[in-house]
């Protein structure tokens, strides 16, 4: 991917537009859209300047964007607080949460939102916008937080334990975002919809390849990994259905035994 490229798609995140969004500012389809952000599909000059004024900014800071920020400290992976997101993404997503995306609308959205409909489209012009939304935050907050907790493992056998413990977290603090991502994504259009299944396998790589190194190494006995390592990712998945608070285990707790069960289905032979 060129600078170009992701300066744009950069600049775009930074102003919270989705990519249909900018596509749709520009005269473009969102498979253009996702080729630009990609470095498939050339910026010319006349284009650059389409973006520059769709994204509120100059040609010349896209090609020379600002420095990124100084590398911040790694996330606190088991802390979380209130999710931080606008009115009218929250409305929605309760919404899809009680009654699905096929049967939520617009209008439901903006009355639950305190909003017109009018003022609705003008924050996200299509449903779809919204459903993309939840999940472009719901990727971006696993995988910071697994990629924390995988800092902080010295072997691959811990750095995977860790890793399951923080997804399994996600799936305790974020049920609706997490319901969401597990029961929609039949309803994603293209191009989010292959975008949301690249950051899933990409997610599921960096789990997979811890444990396969510890196979390598020793830790694990597993002869057959790769069915127990979909087995552990489901059983983190589906705890949004049937966790509740108030049960008998805290968070915390359900997911270090998460963690647990994960080291002995992979046949963890320290345990012996």
């Amino acid at each position: 991917m060129s600078n170009l490229a992701e300066s744009v798609r950069a600049a775009r995140r930074a102003q919270g537009t989705t990519l249909r969004a900018l596509a749709a500012e520009i005269g473009v389809s969102p498979a253009t859209m996702s080729g630009i952000e990609n470095g498939k599909v050339a910026i010319t000059p006349a284009r650059l300047a389409e973006l520059a004024q769709a994204l509120d900014t100059s040609p010349d800071a896209l090609r020379s964007p600002a420095p990124p920020p100084p590398a911040q400290p790694p996330p606190d992976w088991r802390s979380f607080g209130p999710l931080e997101i606008d009115a009218v993404l929250a409305a929605a997503v309760r919404l899809v949460v009680r009654q699905g995306y096929a049967a939520t609308t617009m209008r439901e959205i903006a009355q639950e939102a305190g909003l017109s409909v009018a003022g609705l489209y003008h924050h996200y012009p299509r449903k779809h916008d919204l459903l993309a939304a939840a999940m472009e935050l719901t990727m971006k907050e696993l995988h910071e937080r697994v990629g924390a907790a995988r800092q902080e493992g010295e072997t691959p056998a811990e750095r995977f334990a860790l890793m399951v413990e923080a997804l399994a977290l996600f799936h305790v603090h974020r049920p609706d975002l997490a319901f969401i991502g597990a029961s929609e994504m039949r309803s994603f259009e293209e191009p989010e919809a292959t975008q949301i299944r690249e950051q899933r396998n990409d997610l599921q790589h960096r789990i997979d390849t811890e444990a396969l190194a510890a196979i390598d190494d020793g830790t694990f006995a597993a002869a057959e990994p790769l069915p127990a390592l979909r087995a552990i990712s489901t059983m983190c998945t589906s705890l949004p259905q049937w966790f509740r608070p108030d049960g008998s285990l805290t968070p915390d707790e359900i997911a270090r035994e998460f963690a647990r069960l994960a080291l002995a289905m992979l046949g963890d032979t320290r345990a012996r």
